[in-house]
């Protein structure tokens, strides 16, 4: 079992997602094939991957949308196939690609949400993330007449109602310019320092995996395939970006393959 050193310094908590021989079969497709990993509590971790390769599985499963075929998964040291009611209300989830509701407007959507989650101080919540990722003037517009970026910013804000302990982030800057994605990484930064919040990322954006995590967790074929701080995987395989690595380890590239490319 990966320990918490793989990430860094070693995090005196107990971590906060453990998985361990996890599996998930759909028919004869083997989506995850016994991939073991922790998370250590307050750290941003990134689980990177091309298309198919286990991210969007993984995730479903640690939110308790998927049940695993053999495996065991833990979030807060609770396990997710017997006592996921409880570890649910301290976790969310923000994905650009995830609709809601078109007709109603940004403010009843996260109303809707804050009720799943039983809040309080509603109104304030919502003003006040309004406020942080600049939503306010969005608040009376119907969700289905946002633009991608907005409606990545909403599904943000959506995901930040209940101020979860644990954080799954798919895609989290997608469709966002520049300027807007660079802000909205120093929000998440700052709100992992805050409130000592766990960070699963998805991404394909290497610079954004690079500025924000502890760890990375690259997966290929349902499986990890390598792991460890995005410092220790630059100098492993050589290069200078993660977007390098990441291409490296996609099309099975060794030292030898970049030398002839060179």
């Amino acid at each position: 079992m990966p320990s918490d050193r793989e990430y860094g310094n070693a995090s005196p908590n107990p971590p906060a997602i453990r998985v361990e021989d996890l599996t998930k079969r759909f028919g004869p497709t083997t989506a995850l094939d016994r991939i073991s990993f922790t998370v250590p509590a307050g750290h941003t971790v990134a689980l990177l991957g091309g298309n198919g390769a286990g991210k969007t599985t993984t995730i479903s499963i640690l939110l308790g949308l998927l049940l695993p075929t053999s495996g065991k998964v833990e979030v807060l040291e609770h396990d997710m196939a017997s006592q996921r009611y409880r570890v649910l209300p301290r976790m969310n989830f923000s994905s650009p690609y995830v609709d809601l509701p078109h007709r109603l407007t940004v403010a009843e959507n996260l109303t809707v949400y804050g009720h799943l989650y039983g809040l309080t101080g509603m109104k304030r919540r919502i003003d006040q993330l309004a406020e942080e990722l600049d939503l306010t003037r969005l608040l009376d517009r119907p969700a289905g007449n946002l633009s991608a970026g907005q409606k990545t910013r909403v599904a943000l804000a959506k995901a930040l109602m209940n101020e979860p302990e644990v954080l799954l982030l798919d895609e989290p800057t997608a469709s966002l310019d520049p300027d807007t994605a660079d802000w909205i990484r120093t929000y998440l930064e700052r709100f992992r320092a805050r409130t000592g919040a766990t960070i699963l990322l998805a991404s394909h954006n290497m610079a954004e995996v690079e500025r924000l995590c502890h760890g990375v967790l690259m997966m290929k074929g349902g499986q990890i395939v390598d792991r460890g701080p995005p410092a220790d995987l630059l100098a492993r395989y050589g290069r200078a970006t993660m977007e390098d690595v990441f291409l490296d380890i996609a099309r099975d590239r060794r030292s030898g393959d970049r030398a002839v490319e060179g």
